[in-house]
């Protein structure tokens, strides 16, 4: 689960950490309050579940109430990456001396929390690991014995050369990994963290995603969660029993079982086709679920054609071959459907679609070719 910047300063501030002064605002009157209770210069920024805002346009800082009113006029209603800007916080416009990052997040290979610290702060730090890698200093946390002060210490005394700044930092380290592990997050980044001009360190800006398996015993964290339309279908088909979720391409997928939806990706990929969502619609046979899981995939408007890959075990594929047809008498769609069964009960499966309108074919591989094929 991902949050907003402004939700993610409100943590940090609730664990002591330095924040800039901010409000959040709907429209320009509260713009306009918000710029007369800060003073200015102020930051006006786009409050969107995307990165790039700067880029976009998302952010502007400004040295008047004019030109703060201008900036939240041209920012409120931008579309950044598919996500409309209904929000923006003003945010004091601190006068700033230099850049750093600071990321926790969870490594895999040491099965640890992984402090990634930089210099190179305010940049996109992909970016910063593509083309500069050696400028990421990583510091892997034993979970034993958590953020020691002299853990925090190393790390600060990494980034910054002034004795005073260590000491600001080492505190800031100690509370964001406390952060991480209290809130059953997988990221908690800031960037930047910089020095104002009267020496102080400051988060500037955050970036929290949390835990979805962990949300159970985080209630306060849920009650954050603002969803986006592709995240409530990804709600609306867990409660349904189906696993889904939206991709970028244009072949919607349905299968059942995790490793046969990946499996189904991959050969997509490898014929030169792009999938447009992970649907998994289980180990059940029940027609019903293949009704709904029709028209979640129908309901994606860059679905160009849909390739449904059953491999029958508790599956049954004459099941999953009439809750297909009574789904396209509801449905009646002019997409095409490619529909490869095999497993049990294939033959029954295959002899109850036989004069349907689908494209019947007997093989992964010839699914994949096909759906390509068919959007070309």
């Amino acid at each position: 689960m991902k949050i907003h910047e402004y939700q993610a300063r409100e943590i940090f501030a609730r664990y002591g950490i330095p924040v800039t002064d901010w409000v959040l605002c709907y429209n320009e009157a509260e713009v306009t309050a918000a710029v007369e209770k800060i003073g200015l210069p102020v930051m006006v920024k786009a409050q969107v579940l995307t990165g790039g805002r700067g880029k976009a346009g998302g952010v502007k800082f400004a040295t008047s109430l004019e030109k703060a009113q201008d900036a939240a006029r041209n920012i409120l209603g931008m579309n950044i990456k598919d996500y409309t800007v209904e929000k923006v916080i003003v945010a004091d416009g601190v006068e700033i001396k230099s850049e750093f990052y600071v990321g926790l997040t969870i490594d895999r290979i040491s099965k640890s929390v992984l402090v990634m610290a930089s210099k190179e702060g305010g940049m996109e730090i992909e970016e910063v690991a593509k083309t500069n890698p050696e400028a990421i200093l990583k510091y892997p946390i034993d979970p034993d014995l958590g953020m020691t002060p002299f853990m925090a210490r190393k790390i600060a005394f990494a980034l910054f050369d002034d004795f005073a700044l260590v000491k600001q930092a080492t505190p800031i380290l100690q509370k964001l990994y406390r952060i991480f592990i209290e809130t059953d997050a997988n990221l908690v980044e800031v960037n930047p963290l910089v020095i104002t001009d009267k020496d102080q360190l400051y988060a500037i800006d955050g970036k929290m995603t949390f835990d979805d398996n962990a949300l159970y015993r985080q209630k306060d964290i849920y009650a954050l969660n603002e969803p986006t339309e592709d995240e409530l279908k990804e709600i609306q088909a867990k409660e349904k029993g189906l696993s889904y979720i939206r991709l970028d391409g244009t072949i919607g997928c349905m299968v059942n079982g995790a490793g046969l939806a990946m499996a189904t990706m991959d050969m997509i990929k490898l014929f030169g086709g792009s999938p447009a969502n992970f649907l998994d619609i289980g180990g059940s046979s029940n027609p019903q679920k293949v009704i709904e899981a029709m028209n979640l995939l129908l309901s994606d408007k860059n679905v160009k054609v849909v390739m449904i890959n059953i491999f029958g075990g508790i599956t049954r594929c004459d099941d999953v071959a009439k809750g297909l047809l009574v789904a396209l008498e509801q449905i009646k769609t002019s997409i095409p459907i490619v529909v490869r069964l095999s497993g049990t009960n294939a033959k029954e499966g295959l002899e109850i679609l036989k004069d349907s309108n689908l494209t019947v074919v007997e093989t992964m591989s010839d699914a994949a070719k096909k759906a390509i094929s068919l959007i070309n």
